[in-house]
């Protein structure tokens, strides 16, 4: 059931005053993009018949094929609580369609909606919960962001030790007026680095809800003079910031299918089959839940990131795949390796995706790890079959080329467009000389 009409929209605008509408998307990279009109335009959007021009959105369409419509989601309909409240600005995030009126292949959120569907067609309802980090840095006297905090918090820190709990609060205010469920906040283990949890909630729902998160850390952490990044590593020493995924399947009627009683862990045959296909697709998923350079400098041993490719049925936090330790109509999988610069649409369709190929094959997972992988001699690793994530970009460049069932998930267009981006921002990295190297062999050589 909607949760909007026009009429709802129209009469909203009007009590509210709301003068500007952002009409969002996201390109194929997890960046929001908008057109923003006036309340006039309104009736003309709610007909799906604005345009923008592909042609300008990197990995969208040539220049020939350019005109885009933009198909409003009326129940994403919220105003911005941050903005001026005369003349407020609101949003409805929107569905990318071709000229023939068809679903444009190259919109991440229709490559969610195509993976749900499938699940719905199987009888599943896919719900997802993430756990969003991120850091809060200072900004130099020209407004440009830095690396720098002058706080020394850790995790679960208080004021007046986390200096930033007076910002995150205001995150969460205005989350909340948006219709977030938040479940918790707190400062997370390295200065300057907090988390925001909201509640679980269905697949398109919660894909959206990322990109709404994003955008309001954002917005107001610079309200506060302050720079909000979802950059995955961009420290070295210290933990990077990851976006770990819960998630579960219920049935039509609501019931948590990954849920039996009397299975010694508690987990259905449904359940262990969805871990075993995300386990076997992993390495070629990685690329979508760890999409930059950078990603791969938090996935290192020392930092709370998984390394390996395993998973535990107790509450390991060292494992890629947990199971946290509610049960019943709660119970659900932990996918701990995402990081916050994810495509949110991709990386759960990707997910869901692996996850009912193992429902569909009756795959079975490995053994569980329960004891902590990293303390393992390697020897130990090696004979249990443990394999690891790939290290670098370059290694899942390569594991994402080589599987035919991620190119089926994400459909020829954005497959073949994404992994030309990042071959080039592999490229681009490689021929790049760092800090580190001219400070280590300048000097020596």
């Amino acid at each position: 059931m909607s949760k909007y009409s026009k009429e709802d929209i129209f009469r909203i605008v009007e009590e509210e005053d709301v003068e500007f509408i952002r009409l969002q998307f996201t390109d194929i990279f997890g960046m929001m993009k908008n057109v923003a009109i006036t309340k006039n335009m309104l009736p003309k959007a709610l007909d799906n018949r604005c345009m923008f021009d592909g042609s300008s959105i990197e990995g969208f369409i040539r220049s020939e094929e350019s005109d885009m419509y933009l198909h409003p989601d009326l129940d994403t309909f919220e105003i911005f609580p941050w903005r001026p409240q005369q003349g407020k600005v609101a949003r409805l995030i929107c569905d990318v369609h071709c000229p023939d009126k068809a679903p444009f292949e190259g919109d991440p959120r229709f490559v969610l909606k195509k993976v749900l569907k499938k699940a719905h067609d199987m009888g599943f309802v896919f719900q997802a919960g993430p756990e969003c980090e991120f850091f809060l840095f200072h900004t130099d006297e020209e407004g440009r962001p830095t690396t720098h905090t002058h706080e020394i918090a850790s995790y679960f820190d208080v004021a007046p030790i986390d200096q930033a709990e007076n910002v995150r609060r205001d995150m969460v205010i205005s989350l909340e007026e948006m219709g977030f469920m938040i479940e918790a906040s707190h400062h997370e283990i390295s200065p300057g680095q907090h988390e925001i949890d909201f509640q679980y909630a269905e697949g398109i729902v919660t894909a959206d809800n990322i990109m709404t998160f994003r955008l309001a850390v954002k917005s107001i952490a610079k309200r506060h003079g302050l720079h909000a990044t979802f950059m995955p590593k961009p420290k070295a020493g210290v933990n990077g910031s990851g976006m770990h995924i819960n998630m579960s399947l219920s049935d039509l009627k609501g019931n948590n299918v990954f849920e039996d009683a009397q299975d010694e862990q508690g987990l259905s045959k449904t359940a262990y089959e969805f871990i075993a296909g995300i386990l076997y697709h992993m390495e070629s998923m990685t690329i979508l839940t760890n999409p930059l350079v950078n990603s791969y400098k938090r996935l290192v041993p020392g930092y709370d990131a998984p390394v390996y490719i395993a998973w535990s049925a107790k509450a390991n936090r060292s494992q890629l795949i947990r199971i946290p330790s509610s049960r019943g109509s709660s119970t659900r999988i932990e996918l701990r390796s995402p990081d916050s610069a994810v495509n949110p649409y991709l990386a759960l369709a990707a997910c869901l995706a692996a996850g009912l190929d193992g429902i569909e094959k009756g795959m079975t997972p490995p053994e569980s790890v329960d004891s902590n992988v990293f303390g393992m001699p390697e020897e130990e690793i090696i004979s249990r079959g443990i394999k690891q994530l790939p290290e670098t970009l370059g290694e899942a460049i390569e594991a994402f080329r080589k599987d035919e069932f991620v190119k089926e998930v994400l459909g020829e267009h954005i497959f073949t467009k994404y992994l030309e981006a990042k071959e080039a921002e592999w490229r681009m990295f490689r021929a790049h000389v760092t800090d580190w190297e001219v400070e280590e062999y300048l000097y020596k050589y």
